[in-house]
């Protein structure tokens, strides 16, 4: 696959089954998921509803993008609008282990800290199927996103949680602000892209 042939489209509520599903292939190796949901079987019954609890209203919003078919997938939110924070708590409550629970208060509590407070563009995933991976998937999603965040004069911010990703979200104008970490919970790095 060659990065000019690869074509990315703003996903419409009807992808949204599609996109969970190739999330679900990119994020079932990912560091801070897999700790949080080490068993297989809570892992697919439950990362869909913490996709979209995390970046779901992208898809209704307009702000989600899709890679032709379903390669990859990137939910942005836009000025103002959060992750559904209360359905993330329930969520990891049911199913995470009790270690792991002790755990994730601070972490959301370190992540807030991280998040900036002047209107900016939010990323809280990207991800690519792993068959695809490698190809430029990952690079043509966010660069076709960022174009948004560029013509509003904004900044962008995640967080990473795969340390294989940094350099792509580096190649972009991203710069680690941080650590987040807590317990025996794999790190999770803030980024920031000043306003271009």
């Amino acid at each position: 696959m060659n990065e000019r042939d690869i074509i990315i489209k703003v996903a419409r509520a009807s992808d949204e089954s599609s996109a969970i599903d190739a999330l679900i292939l990119a994020f079932s190796v990912d560091p801070m998921v897999r700790w949080s949901l080490p068993d297989p079987t809570t892992y697919l019954a439950t990362f869909p509803s913490i996709a979209k609890a995390f970046g779901g209203s992208a898809f209704q919003r307009g702000t989600a993008y899709i890679a032709d078919g379903c390669a990859g997938v990137a939910m942005w939110l836009p000025p103002g609008i959060k992750s559904d924070e209360e359905a993330l708590t329930r969520l990891f409550d049911e199913n995470a282990d009790d270690n792991v629970k002790e755990d994730l208060p601070s972490i959301f509590e370190q992540m807030e800290k991280f998040r900036p407070t002047e209107p900016h563009w939010y990323l809280p995933m990207i991800g690519v199927d792993p068959a695809y991976q490698g190809t430029g998937v990952g690079s043509v999603l966010m660069a076709e996103a960022l174009k948004v965040v560029d013509n509003e004069g904004l900044i962008a911010y995640l967080e990473s949680s795969n340390p294989r990703n940094i350099s792509l979200y580096e190649r972009h104008g991203f710069d680690v602000i941080g650590e987040i970490q807590s317990g025996g919970s794999p790190v999770l790095r803030p980024m920031l892209r000043r306003a271009r």
